[in-house]
C-alpha cells in the first residue's frame, strides 16, 4: 500500500511512491534518537567522580583553547504538567524556589571551575528546562553574569533560549538579548484546541505570535518552533491547520518532532487514552504532509525532524559541512565539549558521558557538600568514539566513511543491518562508506542503529521498553 494523504482542499494530493505501509509496520521499531551513544540505558549507575573528574580535566584542556566548549543550564520548573513532556520537571507555581535552584547551578558551576587551570571559552550557551521563563528576568541575569565573569566568551558565539508563548515576557526577551542571546525557540507543539486541551497545553495562537513578534522586536535573529506529531487527537486537517498558521509566522528554523510515547518513564503519559493516539501509518501521513507544506513554502530539511530557511545559520551549517550535534539538538558550533549544569543535566567531554541526580533532593545535597552532582555515566572505548562519529555523520550529512580497524566490528554487525536496509531502498553502501538514500532520510535513527554495538551485541537483554518507536 502506499501512503496517500487528503487534505480538506480537495484539488491538493500528496502522494509518495516510495514510502510504503510495509515499510513503515517494519522500521516502526523502539531505536534511540541518538543524542548520545552509547545511549543512557547502557550507562553505569555509580560513576567514579574521581576517574569523571580527571576525564574533565584533561579533555577540557585539550578543547578549551581552539575550540572552547558548550554550555547547558537546566532550569527545570514548570507552572502546570504538559502531560506529552518526557523531559526532567518539577512542577510548581512557587517562584520563591527559584533563588535556591539559581544558588545550587552557581555552587556547580564554582566546583568545575576548579577543574579548569583557564578560563573557558564559551561559544554555545543553551538554558533548557523545564521553563527557563519561570524565572524573573532578574534572576537569569543574575546567573548569566556569575558565569560570564568568570569566562570568556567567544565572538562568534550561540547563545539561546526555550521559552513559553504565555510567560516569554518582553522585559524576559530585552534582559537576553542585552546579554548575548539571539535565539530563542518557542514550544508551540499544535495550535488545535482540542489538542492542547488533551496535552495540557493551552496557549492562544495570539500568544504565539505575540511572543515571535517581541523576540523580532527585541532582536533575535533566529525563532524556532517545536511542533510535534502524533499527538491525541490529531488529525490531516488539525495539522494542515496548524502548519499554516506557523507558515504565516515564518519562523526561522521549525523542530517538527515525533511524539516519543513513553508512559513508563512519563508518568503524565498514562492519562492519555492511548485510542487517541494516531496510528503508525497515519503519523507517518502527518510528517510527510507537513514536509510537504514546508518544503513549498521554503524550508529545506535539515535532518531527523528539523526544517530551516536558507537565510538560517543552520542550513548554511549544513551546506558548509559544519552542521553538529549534541544534547542540545542540531548546532551549528563545533565544539567537543558539553558541561551540563542543573539537575538531570548531562555533559560530554568527548569522550565520556555524565549526568547529574536527578532529584532536586540529592542535586541540593551533591552541592551542599561540595561534590560534583554526577551520578550515572559511561567512559567510552577507542571502539565507542569511532562509532559514535558514524552516527553522528549519518545524523548531520547523511553519510559516512569507515575507519579499517572498525572492519571486524562492521562485518560482524553493522553491514548485516545495511544489508537488509539496502533491499529496502534506505541506503547505498559497500565497505569502505554508506549514504542514505531520500527515502531512507524518513528512517534516520533506524539507520542510526546499524551502528549501535550496544544494542546489537545485547538484543533482548531488556525485560521492559526503553525506547520510542521510530515513526
Amino acid at each position: 500500500m502506499i501512503i496517500s494523504i487528503e487534505m480538506k482542499n480537495p484539488d491538493f494530493r500528496i502522494m509518495h511512491t516510495d514510502i510504503s505501509r510495509r515499510l513503515i509496520e517494519k522500521y516502526n521499531i523502539a531505536v534511540p534518537r541518538y543524542t548520545s551513544y552509547p545511549t543512557v540505558p547502557f550507562w553505569e549507575d555509580d560513576l567514579d567522580k574521581i576517574e569523571w573528574k580527571e576525564n574533565f580535566k584533561k579533555q577540557f584542556n585539550l578543547n578549551n583553547k581552539n575550540r572552547g566548549i558548550s554550555l547547558y543550564i537546566h532550569l527545570p520548573f514548570c507552572e502546570s504538567l504538559c502531560t506529552y513532556c518526557g523531559c526532567n520537571k518539577k512542577i510548581t507555581k512557587d517562584h520563591r524556589q527559584e533563588d535556591k535552584y539559581l544558588d545550587a547551578v552557581i555552587g556547580e558551576w564554582k566546583l568545575y571551575l576548579a577543574l579548569m587551570p583557564e578560563k573557558p571559552l564559551i561559544r554555545e550557551l543553551h538554558l533548557g528546562g523545564g521553563t527557563p521563563t519561570f524565572f524573573s528576568p532578574k534572576n537569569l541575569e543574575r546567573l548569566l553574569k556569575t558565569i560570564y565573569a568568570d569566562s570568556i566568551i567567544d565572538p562568534e558565539h550561540e547563545f539561546s533560549v526555550e521559552g513559553h508563548p504565555n510567560n516569554t515576557t518582553s522585559e524576559h526577551l530585552q534582559t537576553l538579548a542585552d546579554l548575548g542571546f539571539k535565539r530563542i525557540s518557542y514550544g508551540v507543539q499544535d495550535n488545535d484546541p482540542e489538542v492542547q486541551r488533551i496535552i495540557n497545553r493551552v496557549q492562544p495562537l495570539e500568544n504565539v505570535k505575540n511572543a515571535t513578534r517581541l523576540a523580532r522586536a527585541k532582536g533575535f535573529r533566529s525563532v524556532n518552533f517545536d511542533l510535534i506529531y502524533g499527538l491525541p487527537r490529531q488529525t490531516l486537517q488539525s495539522m494542515e491547520k496548524t502548519i499554516h498558521q506557523t507558515l504565516e509566522l515564518k519562523p526561522d528554523r521549525i523542530a517538527f518532532y515525533s511524539y516519543a510515547h513513553v508512559p513508563w518513564t512519563s508518568r503524565g503519559q498514562r492519562l492519555f487514552n492511548e485510542k487517541d493516539l494516531p496510528a503508525a501509518d497515519l503519523k507517518m501521513q502527518l510528517y510527510l504532509l507537513a514536509k510537504k507544506i514546508f518544503t513549498d513554502n521554503g524550508y529545506i530539511d535539515i535532518g531527523m525532524d528539523h526544517f530551516a530557511l536558507a537565510s538560517d545559520d543552520l542550513y548554511k551549517a549544513k551546506i558548509n559541512g559544519s552542521l553538529h550535534r549534541n544534547f542540545m539538538g542540531y548546532t551549528t558550533q563545533q565544539t567537543s565539549m558539553l558541561l551540563g549544569l542543573g539537575v538531570s543535566a548531562i555533559s560530554d567531554t568527548g569522550t565520556a558521558f555524565a549526568q547529574n541526580h536527578k532529584t532536586l533532593h540529592d542535586y541540593y545535597d551533591s552541592i551542599a557538600h561540595h561534590e560534583i552532582a554526577v551520578t550515572k555515566g559511561f567512559f567510552l572505548s577507542e571502539e565507542d568514539i569511532s562509532f559514535k562519529h558514524y552516527i553522528l555523520d549519518i545524523s548531520c550529512t547523511g553519510n559516512t566513511k569507515f575507519n579499517e580497524e572498525d572492519v571486524f566490528a562492521l562485518n560482524q554487525f553493522t553491514f548485516k543491518e545495511l544489508k537488509k536496509m539496502e533491499i529496502d531502498g534506505l541506503v547505498k553502501w559497500n565497505k569502505k562508506m554508506v549514504s542514505v538514500t531520500d527515502v531512507g532520510r524518513h528512517f534516520i535513527r533506524n539507520i542510526c542503529s546499524a551502528f549501535d554495538l550496544h544494542m546489537l551485541r545485547n538484543t533482548g537483554s531488556f525485560t521492559k521498553p526503553i525506547y520510542s518507536k521510530s515513526v
